[in-house]
């Protein structure tokens, strides 16, 4: 057995470039121990996956270099397996803990499981994972099991016992970026991780960024923490030349010390097939139906082989549902045995779970997804790929201060992503039916805009001030946000009442809004049936609500926030949402029958959305959470208001004379 190289032990031999950038190792393989293994197939299954073969060079590069970026294509097994390699190498001996983080939640869960499958484990013991309101972690092994096994009281006296008695059992964390910037205000420089993997780093969402610019800031202090940067597409030289921010040490007669501060680079190809890329000859109106239609045709005239469906969102996927429902109902030859699944991130666990199950002999999976299913889900038997080359992406406009969700085409790399999904187990098809090849070629941007670049960045602000960063506008971005975004957001903090005169967190408010992993968030939906199944989908998570106000109510003592039932005066409630988006209220003029609206600051007209229940009822004044823009500007999430509760809640944002001619 080939044997990787712990931390400390003589390294292997090397093949080393000059700049000492990029590095590829010789084709010697290291056998991962397959103790703790279930079943042996299991092993044989993991040493088939493209990144095993790179497992040495992996160890050696974290070993050497403080930041190490792994390009690894889709079905690579580099989230997987990159943590138990580190882990079979010493990375967690001592209870450290190597931790893995995923920019989804579902991928957190997924992935999380899997390992622990891998490992021969349950979830939560040895590997665990952490995400809002859910932590499957064992961190305290209990002083009675050690006098138990040793039966003598004074082992308790003992100098190390302070060290056993919170010993960290789960070695492998996995977490979205968003907890792990929230243990930063506990522990600033993550002194329990021996090695963080920021996973899926080409997703670009804000938590990553903050991440990436806050870890880059750590290693400073921390020469023994080691960063891995693990994508399938991201471009490596600009993110090797943001953690390359100064030349590395070196030691007697010129010799460098390790780790080496130069990142380094390593490319692992992808386990893929050839894909058949199909475009349209001319550009599709009606996607949803040209979506069932594509699937029909793929059932009818194609192998074997489930199919993913890529859409922008949960209304079109429930639409895409539905009719392909009811084909399977009036049509047996086209859709008898069709399994008809959705994927995106508000359905309940359980839901999530049907999508990873095993395909029944003679039957056709059809996954209706969000992009959720671009990267780190890894589903098994997809043989097509119909892709819409669209998806709901929010731009936030700092000058109207609007943040809309709209519909935005994808970039060449996610396409890329989406259409690599179709070539994991042999062959496969993806279907680009909404645009033809040209209109790609020329027109579909390369590379996607980084989230920090087009978001309100309110909460980002809030984040890194809780984290003591006060020169925000000096940060260590990997790309940096628009100065005007960043002053409104400073703006609407001052506003709040969450930063002081010196743009400092105010004491309390502004750290206990800090501390509150909480935002409102409320899924109204219009027809009947479908309000009914909400109803029972919130029944069966009673419990799990429960939990969540529990922990709510633990967090608001902790801070010194009191709390108190609004019983059933509903108008506390929807002061208390006052409060907090008073920058998004909205007024209908004087006889409109349109339903038109326009806000209070900017005049921007907008309209209630269709699935509210209020889009009726049209009440003179409401305040939005966020905006969607179609053929109009929609409010979605909106409540009535009384407006003498802006200039309560508000004073030094709205002026009287605004508010009066509307009264």
């Amino acid at each position: 057995m080939s044997q990787f190289w712990k931390p400390g032990a003589e390294k292997p031999r090397l093949l080393d470039d000059e700049e000492g950038g990029v590095v590829f190792l010789s084709s010697s393989l290291s056998s991962a121990s397959s103790i703790g293994y279930g079943y042996a197939s299991i092993e044989k299954q993991r040493q088939r996956l493209p990144v095993y073969k790179y497992r040495t060079a992996i160890l050696y590069l974290v070993e050497t270099h403080a930041t190490t970026i792994i390009v690894g294509e889709t079905g690579s097994g580099k989230t997987t397996q990159i943590p138990q390699y580190l882990k079979e190498a010493g990375w967690a001996d001592g209870g450290r803990v190597i931790a893995c983080t995923q920019p989804r939640r579902l991928a957190v869960q997924a992935v999380a499981s899997r390992v622990a499958e891998e490992m021969g484990v349950k979830v939560g013991e040895e590997v665990g994972y952490t995400i809002r309101f859910e932590d499957f972690t064992n961190k305290v092994r209990h002083l009675s099991s050690y006098l138990s096994i040793f039966g003598v009281i004074i082992f308790v006296m003992h100098a190390g016992i302070s060290s056993l008695a919170v010993q960290d059992l789960t070695a492998i964390k996995f977490l979205t970026d968003g907890v792990l910037l929230r243990e930063m205000m506990d522990d600033p420089l993550l002194t329990k991780y021996s090695v963080i993997m920021v996973d899926e780093a080409h997703e670009r969402s804000i938590s990553t960024d903050i991440l990436l610019g806050l870890l880059k800031k750590i290693q400073r202090c921390r020469s023994d923490l080691r960063l891995i940067i693990s994508s399938a597409t991201i471009e490596a030289k600009s993110m090797s030349a943001f953690f390359h921010a100064r030349k590395g040490r070196r030691g007697l007669e010129g010799v460098e010390l390790v780790p080496r501060l130069e990142p380094a680079i390593l490319s692992v190809e992808g386990r893929g097939f050839n894909v058949q890329i199909h475009y349209v000859e001319e550009p599709v109106s009606d996607y949803v139906q040209a979506a069932v239609s594509t699937v029909l045709l793929i059932h009818d005239k194609e192998p074997p082989g489930d199919i993913l469906v890529f859409l922008t969102g949960q209304d079109d996927i429930d639409a895409t549902i539905q009719l392909l429902t009811e084909e399977a109902r009036t049509s047996k030859k086209n859709s008898s045995g069709l399994i008809i699944l959705p994927l995106y991130s508000g359905l309940s666990r359980a839901e999530q779970e049907q999508v990873f199950s095993p395909t029944p002999r003679g039957k056709r999976k059809v996954v209706i997804s969000t992009n959720i299913a671009e990267t780190s889900l890894t589903l098994e038997g997809i043989v097509y790929v119909v892709d819409s080359g669209f998806s709901k992406q929010r731009f936030y406009n700092p000058i109207s201060d609007i943040e809309n969700l709209v519909v935005a085409p994808i970039s060449k790399a996610s396409a890329r992503q989406r259409a690599g999904r179709a070539g994991r187990v042999r062959p496969g098809k993806c279907y680009r039916w909404l645009y033809t090849e040209e209109y790609f070629v020329k027109e579909i941007p390369a590379e996607g805009i980084p989230e920090m670049q087009r978001s309100n960045l309110v909460s980002c602000v809030i984040q890194l001030k809780a984290l003591g960063i006060d020169n925000i506008l000096g940060f260590d971005w990997p790309a940096s946000p628009p100065p005007e975004a960043m002053i409104r957001a400073l703006e609407v903090l001052y506003s709040l009442g969450v930063l002081d005169d010196d743009a400092k967190l105010t004491s309390p408010t502004g750290f206990q809004v800090a501390e509150i992993p909480l935002s409102i968030w409320v899924s109204g939906r219009g027809a009947q049936k479908e309000l009914d199944e909400a109803k029972l989908r919130f029944a069966a998570a009673e419990k799990k609500v429960i939990e969540i106000r529990e922990q709510l109510r633990r967090i608001a003592q902790r801070i010194g926030i009191v709390m108190k039932s609004c019983e059933s005066d509903m108008q506390v409630v929807r002061k208390a949402v006052t409060a907090g988006f008073f920058a998004n209220a909205c007024y209908s003029e004087a006889y409109s029958q349109s339903g038109m609206y326009k806000t209070v600051r900017g005049s921007q007209e907008v309209y209630i959305h269709p699935s509210s229940v209020l889009f009726r009822v049209n009440p003179k004044w409401v305040i939005y959470h966020s905006l969607v823009s179609t053929d109009r500007q929609y409010m979605r999430n909106v409540i009535s208001i009384d407006p003498s509760w802006l200039l309560e809640v508000a004073p030094h944002f709205y002026q009287q004379h605004r508010l009066n001619p509307i009264h």
